[in-house]
Formats: structure tokens, sequence, C-alpha cells
């Protein structure tokens, strides 16, 4: 059977006709799928039974199941959910002032082994379809029967490591005939997959690019982060430089605060030395301990130095804000428990 969600409509067009079908209906079927959401060929009241019965033989619809669902006091709501193969992805809904947030999975597991990230405690078992990936919002959608407006690429997975398939679901999700999310509404997290960077910067998606930095040397990154054995941090910084240039983004670069690890004044030096004159915004993340690591948070004190400092040398800082502290809150945790 075909998956029909994985169409573009370029690729529905062609269906279509090659159906024997006019090409108009494309266009009614992609609204149906995308931005309806419906889980039936019958639901598409506008197009012809005889049509409806030609999909129906030949495609399915892919919807995402809800398995399991954690609830926090402050609002954010953690998703397991259920693929077609019966593999488990999560998802979060977070609130905030500016709209209703989701993260996304990219990948069921992870190949990266960061050292701090449950994620790829369980391995690395495939790439998630486009489809799948606009799946977590449709079916997060219905379940808390509120509206997504931002999506960021932050949950399981190294989304720069399925990159044709983040691409395409980027392009699906900002479709105004879909789900309509604006590009500046998205945001893609990398641990730095080098030439992807460059790949995606010649997109020209205006996309938020945030990077997975947390040290400032390659000697400590790679402790924490194998892939520096593999794109070192000044070619990480270079192609981060290119990605500015090309689309005139500001990226956000993530930084986990590890107590005794990364959290010194003279770390807050160092990367402010990095970043130095390029348009970027720092992201300090109390990292979340998690069972079987030996990293835990920075102190407050030693967070509130870390920013003072990055502020005072001109690079603009924040610090996250912790959502989802009574729950599963690292990526990979529930999942974790599930598969156990």
């Amino acid at each position: 059977m075909i998956n029909i969600n994985e169409y573009t409509l370029k690729e529905l067009e062609e269906y279509i006709e090659n159906l024997e079908e006019k090409k108009f209906h494309a266009k009614q079927i992609f609204k149906w799928l995308h931005k309806e959401q419906v889980e039936s060929f019958d639901d598409m009241t506008d197009i012809s039974k005889s049509l409806r019965e030609k999909l129906k033989k030949q495609c399915e619809i892919v919807k995402l199941q809800v398995i399991e669902v954690q609830k926090s006091k402050d609002g954010t709501h953690k998703f397991l959910l259920s693929l077609s193969d019966s593999n488990a992805i999560e998802s979060v809904f977070m609130k905030y002032n500016h709209g209703n947030t989701i993260c996304v999975s990219t990948q069921v597991g992870c190949k990266m082994g960061c050292k701090f990230c449950a994620s790829t405690k369980e391995g690395y078992k495939r790439n998630l379809l486009a489809s799948e990936i606009e799946g977590q919002i449709v079916a997060i959608e219905k379940y808390m029967k509120e509206k997504i407006s931002n999506v960021v690429y932050m949950g399981i997975g190294e989304p720069l490591d399925n990159y044709d398939n983040v691409v395409k679901s980027i392009r699906q999700i900002n479709n105004p005939m879909g789900l309509g999310i604006g590009a500046r509404h998205i945001s893609l997290s990398t641990s730095g997959i080098v030439p992807n960077i460059y790949k995606l910067a010649d997109e020209k998606i205006q996309a938020t690019l945030s990077i997975s930095l947390h040290a400032t040397t390659d000697k400590k990154r790679k402790e924490i982060m194998p892939i520096t054995n593999k794109y070192g941090t000044k070619e990480l910084l270079e192609a981060c430089r290119y990605y500015i240039m090309q689309t005139g983004r500001r990226i956000s670069f993530e930084y986990a605060l590890i107590h005794g690890v990364n959290d010194s004044k003279n770390d807050a030096i160092e990367l402010a030395k990095l970043l130095r004159g390029m348009i970027a915004h720092v992201n300090l993340i109390p990292v979340n301990e998690i069972k079987e690591k030996e990293y835990t948070k920075s102190k407050e004190e030693s967070i509130k130095q870390f920013m003072t400092t990055l502020n005072s040398m001109g690079i603009i800082t924040t610090v996250r804000r912790e959502l989802g502290k009574d729950i599963d809150a690292a990526c990979g945790q529930l999942r974790q428990r599930y598969l156990k």
C-alpha cells in the first residue's frame, strides 16, 4: 500500500494523473490529508466516489498512535507514540506565552552517542519518514485539541543524519495548504554534521538553526560528543558562518551546563571568544540528570555566573526554561522505560 501522506503536492499531482484523473484533485486531497487531517478517504467529500475507491484500493492514510502520555504540573505533555512497524518515539507538547510548541523526533533511536543524552542508550533503529515527523504534530493536535504554532526538531535522533526526510517534512509542515506553520516558527537542532549544515544553508529555508555545542575545545567536546572526532569545532563554526551568510538568520547555540565539566567562568570566556562576530544567541540548558550517567546539573550560582559573563562580553544569552521537571524530562527516558 502507498503511504499517501508521504507525497508532496507535486508527487500527488503526478500520481492522480497516472490514475487518469484530473490534476486539480491533488490539491483537494492534499488539503484533506494535511490541513483537515482526515483519517479516511470517505471523509474527502468533495472528490468523486470513484476516485475515493481508487485511493482506498492503493493507498493508506498513515497515523501515529498514542501509547502513553505523561502530564507535568506546568502543562507540558510528553507523548510516547507508536509507528506502523510498532517502533516507539517521543514527542513533547509545551505551552509558552508565544504559543504551543512541539518537540519532534526524527529517528528511532540515535547514532550520535552524546554522553549526557538518554536517546542514544537503546541504539539506532531507523530514520523517520517525513510523514512520520509531520504525523507527530497531527497526533498531538488531535489529542490536545489545540493548534501547534511552533515546531522544534530536538527530540530523539539527529535531524541532519536524516537530511532528506527532515527537509521534506519542513516543506510539508510549512505548506500553506497543509499545517501552514511558518518557517521562522521552525527550529532544527544538530550536533554538528558539517556537510549537511552547508546543504541546509543552500536550501534557503528560513528556519532557525540550533547548534548543540556544549564545549569550547575539541578535547572537551570529544569527551561528551563523539561526533567531534569527525567534525572539529573550528570546522563546525566555519559551517555556521556560511549558514548565517546564506540565510541572514541568527544561529542559536545550545550549551548544556554540566557540573565541573564545562561550566566554569573560563569556559564562558572561551565560548564568547569563539562566537565573537557571529549573529548568535546562546541558550544555556541545565542538563537533565539521567540514570546510569555520571553528569549532574550545574549549580544555580554557576549558571548565573556563566550567563552574566557571556552577556557582559556581548553574547546574547538566556537560560532555557525548565519544563516537565516532574516527568521523564530528558529525551529518550520515556521510550527507554517503555522498551524495558
